[in-house]
Formats: structure tokens, C-alpha cells, sequence
């Protein structure tokens, strides 16, 4: 329940602070005093959008508070879902800065709007006279019956494999379309990896051709110049290992009288042998260089089919031609196992079909029993509100395809009058008898959900007299199970309350500003005569007061 409400510079409102109790809260005041203002704080912290227009003072920014009594822990695993620490004593706030931006706190943790307003509704649930349109919409009337038919687990395991069924279906479209585009592209796929798989490439083949390529179109000069090179090195009269050796032979004559000379002998010997080395390995390669125009041509065509294949694919390597080769040979695969994937795909809806069938036939009946109670219920609320020959149909029909709620449509018939055909109750019910429906359905609801406060804002429209007592009796009796707020003008509904806050306006200089006050017994006496007769009381006016309190 709602225990205290703290409103601070909002519209007319500088520092507003409401304790509330539990039962009945009555809450009256003069047309324009600000009760709508109170319930406009009120719907911030449910996560409605703010304006900063909406300031008392446009240099502070607004901060409305709400202080909860949670009594069980209903609603813990919705805290625990959102990582929120669940407080017995729960609070919601909300902030507004000056420039219109906000920011929420549960518990004095930062949370988002729609987290916020989650919550929130969770909490309280408000009712104007504009929301009895609400009981025209065809999700509310099946809300009602699904209240009743007390199957949470039922319907939430329906609604998460309608959307799992929503999911798959979307899945093997998309997956259709794509086996779709990719046999329109097979055979010319199927062509292009048959290409490459015939090349049969080799990364780093490339290079090695195109160096060998090198070597044979130029063998000529290269064996002329190697041949050149050896009879330099080996084969001349003047060859560098003839003119080296003898270099040694004088040094061999000497090295015995100076060390130094003994260690430049040896590394004259050293070079000897490794130009000798040099020499041999370059007559080697001079013997086996030979212009080969066979393996040239070999060589050529077989780099032409690389650069080809690179130009029709728009790359510069093998590497590359590769990972096409690849890339291809998935999309080819892929297309063989498509049909296995689309007829798995197409088992599990099927299967999930089922369930859901299953699921849907088990709401249809769930709600089909919880019909006769609810028309019993409301019927019976409708009796003591001053309509006894006003009745409800509900008519449930069940469709050939699923949708999000099972595979039933419902629609509410209504008729206030004995001896008249029921009809759509939008059509057919006025004002006041929509107040009063709206009020038996909420009542029926009360009792079947843990919704903690029901806040009715003026919801009395277009009734008086004995019918506003009867109404009020409803609403005193729903107050026993839950708290209740009354935003009323009427005082046969005013005077059950077992508390009365009074809206009032104050006018300072130049500034209005609006304040609230919880009524003690007397001044209660005063406001409801007042609400009866107007300014200025009469003692026969302030006696019926009276006698309503009682």
C-alpha cells in the first residue's frame, strides 16, 4: 500500500507531504483546488513522461516520492529479475531537472522509465472516468476472464512459446529465402568451385613459378656470366685460388719468425678452401643452367591460368583464389544440407504448434468456467449499485489460428434494462452505467490479484442519490481487501472512507499554491455538508452529514 506520498515543486505545488492508511482514503476538494494535480505527481513515479513546464518554481528541480508497504514477497522475483534490492518498506522516485531531464531510483538505485513504470504497476493501478472506456477493449475483457480462470503459469508459458513459434516462423522465411537465392546462384557457383578445384592451387606457387620463369628466360646470360665468373675464380692462369696459393706458398716460408705472420698464413688458407668451395658450387649451377624452352612454356601457361583466374575474381594472389575456393565450397554445402535444415525447421513449428493447440484449448476451457462466475460476480455488484436488470454475456469464440492470447476472441455484451437485446457494452451502456460497470469489474478483480492500491479518480460520473450510496458500499467493501483512494464529489461516497484528505488552494500575494489536509472528525462533517448544500452549511445540512458518517 501507498504509505506516504511527497510532491516538491510540481505545478501548483511547492512542499507536499501525504501520509496515507489503509482501507478507504477519501480524498475531496473545490473544483480546480488540484486534485488532479495530486494524481498527475502521483502517475510520475508509475513512469508517465514529465515536463519541466509543468515547474512551480522553474529554477528547482521536481522530485516526487512514493513510500510502499510491500506485506508479502509477491513481488521480489521481479526485483531480483532487475537486480533491485526488495525492501519491505519500498521506495519510488522520480526527478525532474530544470531542463526536462529525469531520472528514476527505486530503493535509491538508478533505474530506467519502463523499469519504473513496471514496478509501479505493480503497486497501483488508477482509474478515471475516462479509463471505463477501457472495458470496451476486447484484451481487457479477456484480462477479466483470465483473472478468473487463475492460470498465471498456464498463460505465461503459452505467450513465451507464441513468441518462440512468432521467432521460428520469421526464421524459416528468411532461411527459405536465402535456400531460394542460393539455388537461383548454384550452378554458376558449382561452375566457378569446379574451376578453381581444377587448378588445383598451391599457396606460395605462384611465387616459386614466376622466379623460375625469371631464370629461364634469362639462362644465356646467366650461364655466360657464371662461366665467366669460374675461369676467374679456378680455371685462368691468373685465376684468384692460383694467385691465392701462391700467396700461401710465400707465407709458409716465413710464418715460423713472426706469429702474426703464421695466423694471417692460416686464414689465407681458410679463404683458399672457401674459394675453391665457391667456385665449384658456381660451376655446378653454370653446368645445370640450360634454356629450356619446354619447361618454359609449361611455366607460362600455367602462370597465365593463374593471372586469369586472379583477374575473372578480382584478387592478386593464390591466397586469396583460396579462400574463394573455400568460401564457395561452404556455400555449396550449405545448400545440401538446406533442405535437411528447412524440414527440421519446419518439425519443430509443427511440434511447437502442437503444444500451443494444447495450451490454447486449456485457456479456452479455463476461461470458458470463469465466465459464469464472472457474469454471476459483476451481475450481482451491478444488483447493488441500483441496476437489478442489468446483465453480462460474455461471448468467447474460438478462431482457427493462434494468436498471442490462445486462439480465443471474447466480447462483452451488456444490457441495463429488462426485456432489451444484450449488445456490445461500448455501444449500448451510458456513462454512468459504465462507472458502475468499471467498478463491479474492478471490484471482481480486486479479489483475484495482489494489486496492493486502487486509486478511483471521479469515477462517480453521471450517478447520485440511492445509486451513489450503493456505489459507495462497493467501494467501502473492496476497501476491506486492499487500499483504496476515492477521488470523489459525490458525499454518499465520501462519508465511508475511513480516512478524508481535503484539496484546497491558497492564495499568498502573487503566488496560488496548493495544499492537502487529513480531515478530523468535525471538519469531516463540514466538508461532506458542504459537498451536500454548499458554502455555509445549514444545521439540517451538517445533521445529514452526520448522519451519512454513521
Amino acid at each position: 500500500m501507498l504509505q506516504k506520498l511527497s510532491i516538491r515543486n510540481y505545478a501548483l505545488i511547492d512542499t507536499l507531504e501525504i501520509d496515507f492508511n489503509k482501507g478507504l482514503n477519501i480524498i475531496t476538494g473545490e473544483t480546480g483546488a488540484g486534485k488532479s494535480i495530486i494524481l498527475g505527481a502521483l502517475s510520475l513515479i508509475l513512469g508517465q513522461r514529465a515536463e519541466s513546464r509543468y515547474f512551480f518554481n522553474q529554477d528547482k528541480k521536481c522530485v516526487i516520492e512514493g513510500s510502499f508497504s510491500l506485506a508479502d514477497d509477491t513481488l521480489k522475483s521481479l526485483f531480483d529479475e532487475r537486480d533491485l534490492d526488495f525492501q519491505q518498506e519500498t521506495l519510488l522516485r522520480r526527478e525532474i531537472s530544470i531542463d526536462g531531464k529525469s531520472r528514476a531510483f527505486v530503493n535509491d538505485t538508478p533505474v530506467n522509465l519502463s523499469t519504473l513504470k513496471l514496478i509501479g504497476e505493480q503497486l497501483i493501478a488508477i482509474h478515471s472516468q475516462h479509463a471505463t472506456q477501457e472495458i470496451s477493449s476486447a484484451d481487457f475483457q479477456l484480462l477479466i476472464l483470465d483473472a478468473l480462470a487463475d492460470h498465471p503459469s498456464l498463460l505465461k508459458n503459452y505467450k513465451q512459446g507464441y513468441k518462440q513459434l512468432k521467432t521460428a516462423e520469421q526464421t524459416l522465411k528468411e532461411l527459405q529465402r536465402q535456400t531460394s537465392e542460393a539455388k537461383n546462384k548454384q550452378d554458376y557457383e558449382q561452375f566457378l568451385f569446379n574451376e578453381l578445384e581444377q587448378a588445383a592451387l598451391k599457396e606460395g606457387e605462384q611465387e616459386q613459378l614466376e622466379q623460375e620463369l625469371e631464370k629461364l628466360t634469362h639462362a644465356e646470360s646467366i650461364k655466360r656470366a657464371l662461366l665467366a665468373s669460374s675461369n676467374l675464380l679456378n680455371d685462368s692462369e691468373t685465376a684468384a685460388t692460383i694467385l691465392l696459393k701462391e700467396a700461401g706458398t710465400q707465407l709458409n716460408g716465413i710464418e715460423k719468425f713472426d706469429a702474426e705472420i703464421a695466423n694471417l698464413n692460416g686464414r689465407v688458407k681458410s679463404a683458399l678452401i672457401e674459394l675453391k668451395d665457391i667456385a665449384s658450387e658456381i660451376a655446378t649451377i653454370e653446368a645445370n643452367t640450360d634454356y629450356n624452352p619446354q619447361r618454359l612454356e609449361v611455366i607460362q601457361e600455367r602462370l597465365d591460368l593463374f593471372y586469369g583466374l586472379q583477374q575473372k575474381h578480382r584478387v592478386n594472389t593464390n591466397a586469396e583464389l583460396l579462400a574463394i575456393q573455400e568460401q564457395l565450397s561452404t556455400n555449396l554445402n550449405a545448400l545440401l544440407n538446406s533442405d535437411e535444415q528447412l524440414e527440421k525447421l519446419k518439425m519443430e513449428i509443427e511440434q511447437l504448434q502442437q503444444r500451443l493447440y494444447s495450451e490454447a484449448e486449456q485457456l479456452h476451457n479455463n476461461r470458458k468456467k470463469a465466465i459464469a462466475v464472472a457474469e454471476k460476480e459483476i451481475d450481482s455488484a451491478l444488483i447493488k449499485m441500483s441496476m437489478p436488470n442489468a446483465h453480462i454475456n460474455f461471448q468467447l469464440v474460438q478462431l482457427s489460428q493462434l494468436n498471442a492470447n490462445g486462439f480465443d476472441e471474447v466480447q462483452l455484451l451488456f444490457t441495463a434494462n429488462a426485456g432489451q437485446q444484450a449488445a456490445p457494452v461500448g455501444k449500448v451502456a451510458s456513462g454512468g452505467e459504465l462507472s458502475r460497470l468499471m467498478l463491479a469489474v474492478k471490484a471482481l478483480l480486486a479479489k483475484h490479484t495482489s494489486l496492493p492500491t486502487l486509486i478511483f479518480d471521479e469515477i462517480d460520473t453521471g450517478i447520485s442519490g440511492e445509486t451513489a450510496l450503493r456505489v459507495g458500499e462497493v467501494i467501502d467493501d473492496l476497501a476491506k481487501d486492499m487500499q483504496v483512494m476515492a477521488i470523489t464529489h459525490l458525499p454518499q461516497i465520501a462519508a465511508k472512507g475511513q480516512s478524508h484528505y481535503f484539496v484546497y488552494k491558497n492564495e499568498l500575494a502573487d503566488k496560488t499554491t496548493t495544499g492537502i489536509k487529513k480531515l478530523a472528525e468535525e471538519e469531516r462533517v463540514s466538508a461532506i455538508a458542504e459537498m451536500l448544500s454548499g458554502k455555509n452549511p445549514g444545521a439540517s445540512a451538517l445533521q445529514n452529514a452526520r448522519d451519512l458518517l454513521k
